[in-house]
């Protein structure tokens, strides 16, 4: 069902469908659904959300589960036809960086910091608030599916692991429409900006965006890589094509495209 405009009107100003469910499986697994189904009633930045989600995913096929009424799951179509394949990679960040930004404005009048850890994942005061995932849809393999789940209503003692936070849990109160709306406009600003730089993320602002964001660089960090293995050694920079580049000892370079990041001591 599309939610009533009086919902979620701030969203609804600057997305052509949102739609809220009771409760789902999967957000990002219903939008590839309904992109693939009936591709002209999704368009570019289109959204459903659920704040009951029984079987979200994370990165490296990790579940992502927490209990109903406690964080807020959202999935956005993005239209990337514009933007050259080549540059796609840098879609995930984009989000990150955009919900970064969104998450900040919540918490402006707050002690609290709000940072980016490379590639999407969310942080205040270095505790995770939100993970994001994005998928190729694939019948459509111009569209991509951008999936967040942000810890709003979670208490601290329900926090699955000591280095998770939520609003709550801060003492604070998250405007879910305003976090979208921001959300939302921030994305499609940035997407545009690559689509206009032909994919040079450069040129388009959106290396820098990242960049300024990211807590990563600068920092010790031990990297899981998809393979099993860990990448231990510096976060150096992101390169153009958006990988991370961790200089290891004897200062060999090395560029990471997928994993999981954990900051094993700030540089100082």
């Amino acid at each position: 069902m599309s939610f009533p405009p009086e919902g979620y009107p701030l969203a609804a100003a600057v997305s052509p469908r949102v739609q809220v469910v009771p409760t789902t499986q999967s957000t990002n697994a219903d939008v590839v659904r309904h992109v693939t189904d009936a591709p002209e009633e999704w368009p570019h930045l289109s959204l459903l959300l659920t704040t009951d989600q029984r079987a979200g995913r994370g990165r490296l096929d990790r579940t992502w589960v927490t209990p109903p009424g406690s964080a807020l799951a959202v999935s956005v179509v993005v239209d990337a036809a514009a933007i050259p394949p080549a540059a796609r990679g840098w879609i995930p960040l984009v989000a990150g960086a955009a919900m970064t930004r969104a998450v900040a404005a919540q918490l402006s009048r707050t002690p609290h910091s709000t940072t980016l850890t490379w590639p999407n994942d969310v942080l205040v005061d270095g505790r995770k608030v939100c993970g994001i995932l994005a998928e190729i849809v694939p019948a459509f393999p111009d569209v991509v599916v951008v999936g967040s789940g942000v810890n709003t209503r979670m208490p601290a003692a329900e926090l699955p692991v000591d280095t998770a936070t939520s609003f709550a849990a801060l003492g604070q109160v998250c405007d879910e429409d305003r976090l979208l709306a921001d959300y939302l406009g921030a994305l499609d600003e940035q997407l545009s900006a690559l689509a206009s730089a032909h994919g040079d993320a450069a040129e388009a602002g959106v290396l820098a965006e990242v960049e300024a964001l990211c807590g990563t660089l600068g920092a010790d960090v031990a990297v899981s890589l998809p393979d099993g293995e860990t990448l231990r050694g510096r976060a150096q920079r992101i390169a153009p094509d958006g990988r991370l580049v961790v200089v290891q000892e004897g200062e060999f370079e090395s560029a990471v495209s997928a994993g999981d990041v954990i900051h094993v001591r700030r540089a100082g």
